[in-house]
């Protein structure tokens, strides 16, 4: 608050009142500097180990190269190959960091424009409203205004660690590692500003379970209309198209691909979403969209060459995303449609968002007619695509999905397309098969006209909820940390899947059968909505939308993943009574020790999705990648067999207890769904569980393990620390092998263990990593 008043006969004396904050206890590391959390890094990387998956073993970072590192070479510089790896993986983490935070910066400041500093901050029911930022920062903005100085914190913090990437800086790989812990942090922050923003200033729904359900799917779009198709991650152009039009009564159809889509139905839930990241070029090529406008973010790089070939006009919003087009923001709107209709402009660059959505509707609606003949729409053309296809197998090794398309274009050159038909499932859309093709056949074209008779891409998702309420945490933290509920598992990332995207339909479906809190977000969102069950619904529409066991939870877009971070901490601050403001350590040990929480990022590819997952690293969060997740080149394993590792203080009496390796790992990656369910269970198992949360925890363990792999896990019984931990109904089988096979004592009168675990079950046992936590 600001103001200037006088007082009675002192009115030529002015007091000035400039911003001020109420008391509240705050912990000790607010907005931290990058040693500030150094101590606590360190503990994790002491406990998880990072190991490196070299993509190359040579430095090319200076002109004294390049050096070869390989065999315990070091470069002229003195880097090793270990804190090299560690040095790109901060490099990629600081890319991603930035993204959200610059989308943060662009979408505050617009809409600081468009309502005012003023304007409130509400995101639903919840005191705590912006966790992450509350937590790093030591702060609790009220305000959008009150968000820029948390963004100016978040960008100075990257800017020193960008420069600790310099030739000549750091030379530790643990202090790379804890510099890239501390860029996935700020993520966190960054995106619960831009999250918090829009979702206060646009009427996004605000913690809202009942969120409506919304369309999805490549077919979703009534093409008889003109279609304007929205890319990327900002939502800011796309609501002033949706302002524009409805203004201006145009009956126009307003479709989305990434996270924008997802935005936007968040605005509005009549507007559509065409799909994730690997519907891009299908759905450009397709020819459907009249206008495509794009913004930031996960946006193909070739959108303007691949739109121009069939007459679609592009607009580019950002100074992220400008593609080498003429800047006509400040040219007259009929000049600019007239020139894109005409063709004489491939696009343009709008930057102000206003004027970006009068001239996309406008040269909708007047190129529409023209662009009919431009449809992928005849699968018959697929024999003379095929036709010169010499079945070399250069799209097979070059699909990163591993797909036998050679063996399908042969097939369809004998007139069968069910090899074809078989591939669009699993098929990412990247286009690199057809970059090795020597006959230049569009083989993404293909796939898409073999499904054209079959295909019906029509399905619901529930529109991004926001943040997880406190009532919500006030009713189901206590089953999390007990154990009660087994686990709230974030799937979450980008569409690089390895199966397809049904797996992962399965992999949740799995899940929320089981009880565990399923919450999604972006991509995976929009890909796990496209599946149906037999009576032709999706998760979505089958299961809830509340913070509570057995439920599947939308939050929204990419920048939504601070709300399930959000969530955590909230089970610390609101059931645990821990202290909030400034106090990251405390409660990242809390959450590591006590929270049931894994994240899952199946088809991870982006920079933004290695710092996404960093953050949760950090707080304490497990996460999963999929097999493409080794090009992330760095894992964070545990090693069970060194004992040295795995203890922690009784925060009662600060006594040192030794306790069975949970959670196992802190980034991992599995190389399939079989492997993947059993993981996400092991994972959510925590030391503070009580005997009935563990008894639940490790019947989904073991029954996941028999039923994907064939075979009991190899090491159930280290978890096992009193016989009411074992599953009810495989007790008597799981005692007998205790005894036969671990050498562990039984008393089969009373079907108790009488010697064995590592450790005995307490109730109260209160487990920290921090020494000050527990009595001297």
């Amino acid at each position: 608050m600001e103001g200037v008043f006088t007082i009675k006969g002192l009115e030529n004396v002015k007091i000035y009142i400039g911003k001020f904050s109420e008391e509240e206890p705050q912990g000790i590391t607010p907005m931290p500097n990058i040693e500030d959390l150094r101590e606590w890094d360190m503990k994790l990387l002491k406990r998880y180990k990072p190991l490196y998956t070299p993509l190359s073993e040579r430095c090319t970072f200076c002109t004294y190269g390049p050096c070869d590192l390989s065999k315990g070479k070091e470069g002229a510089c003195g880097i090793d190959l270990k804190t090299q790896q560690a040095r790109l993986l901060l490099f990629t983490t600081i890319m991603g960091a930035s993204a959200h935070a610059t989308h943060g910066r662009h979408i505050l400041e617009h809409l600081i424009h468009m309502y005012g500093r003023d304007h409130q901050i509400e995101v639903g029911a919840s005191e705590d409203k912006t966790p992450n930022i509350s937590l790093v920062a030591g702060i609790v903005p009220k305000t959008l205004g009150d968000l820029e100085s948390v963004l100016t914190y978040v960008e100075g913090q990257l800017s020193h660690l960008l420069a600790s990437l310099h030739t000549g800086q750091e030379g530790s790989y643990l202090d790379f590692e804890s510099k890239a812990l501390h860029a996935g942090m700020l993520d966190h922050v960054g995106m619960e500003v831009a999250d918090v923003a829009q979702v206060s200033a646009l009427n996004m729904p605000k913690a809202d379970e009942n969120a409506p359900l919304v369309d999805i799917g490549l077919d979703v779009l009534d093409t008889s209309k003109p279609v304007i198709v929205c890319i990327g991650h900002n939502v800011a152009a796309a609501y002033h198209i949706m302002e524009y039009m409805e203004e201006h009564r145009y009956d126009i159809e307003l479709g989305g691909l990434c996270c924008t889509a997802i935005d936007t139905t968040r605005v509005d839930p009549k507007r559509k979403i065409v799909g994730s990241l690997s519907s891009q070029l299908r759905f450009i090529r397709s020819g459907v969209p009249d206008v495509v406008v794009v913004d930031e973010q996960c946006v193909r790089t070739d959108t303007v060459k691949e739109a121009s070939r069939l007459r679609i006009p592009v607009i580019a919003t950002s100074n992220k995303i400008m593609y080498g087009l003429r800047d006509r923001t400040n040219d007259a709107v009929d000049e600019i449609v007239e020139d894109l209709v005409s063709g004489k402009e491939k696009g343009v660059l709008i930057l102000d968002l206003e004027k970006a959505g009068e001239v996309a509707v406008k040269t909708a609606v007047a190129i529409h007619p023209q662009r009919k003949d431009y449809r992928l729409s005849d699968p018959e053309r697929i024999s003379e695509l095929v036709k010169d296809c010499t079945g070399c197998g250069n799209c097979n090794f070059q699909c990163p999905e591993e797909l036998r398309i050679s063996e399908a274009m042969g097939a369809a050159k004998q007139g069968d397309t069910s090899l074809l038909q078989k591939l669009d499932e699993c098929c990412i859309a990247c286009g690199r098969c057809e970059q090795e093709c020597p006959k230049g056949i569009p083989i993404v074209d293909v796939i898409q006209l073999s499904v054209l008779p079959i295909r019906k891409d029509k399905s619901k998702v529930r529109a991004g909820r926001g943040q997880v309420s406190d009532p919500e945490i006030r009713e189901e933290g206590r089953n999390l940390v007990l154990g009660v509920t087994p686990g709230a598992v974030a799937m979450v990332g980008c569409p690089n899947f390895p199966g397809g995207a049904r797996e992962l339909y399965e992999v949740a479906e799995e899940l929320v059968k089981r009880s565990y809190i399923v919450m999604v977000n972006g991509c995976t969102a929009m890909e796990i909505a496209r599946f149906k069950d037999d009576e032709g619904r999706s998760l979505f529409e089958r299961y809830p939308a509340r913070f509570l066991k057995g439920n599947i939870l939308n939050t929204g877009s990419c920048v939504s993943n601070s709300a399930i971070t959000g969530a955590v901490i909230k089970v610390a601050t609101i059931f645990a009574k821990k202290q909030l403001l400034g106090n990251y350590e405390e409660i990242a040990d809390y959450i590591l020790n006590r929270v049931g929480a894994v994240g899952v990022a199946w088809g991870a590819y982006s920079q933004k999705a290695q710092s996404i997952g960093l953050g949760c690293v950090r707080l304490g969060v497990p996460v999963i990648l999929g097999p493409h997740g080794v090009k992330y080149r760095r894992v964070y394993v545990g090693h069970t067999y060194n004992k040295d590792e795995w203890w922690v203080y009784d925060a009662r009496d600060g006594s040192k207890v030794e306790i069975e390796p949970a959670p196992e790992h802190l980034m991992i990656t599995v190389d399939s769904k079989e492997e993947l369910l059993p993981m996400i269970a092991k994972l959510c198992i925590r030391p503070s569980d009580n005997n009935f949360g563990r008894m639940i925890k490790l019947t989904n363990y073991i029954e996941l393990s028999e039923k994907y792999l064939g075979r009991l896990p190899d090491d159930w019984h280290v978890f096992v620390r009193t016989e009411g931990d074992l599953p009810l109904a495989y007790k008597d089988r799981l005692l007998k092998i205790l005894e036969d096979e671990h050498g562990w004592k039984i008393d089969w009168a009373s079907k108790k263990i009488v010697e064995g675990p590592m450790r005995r079950l307490d109730v109260s046992f209160q487990p920290t990593n921090l020494k000050k936590e527990g009595r001297e």
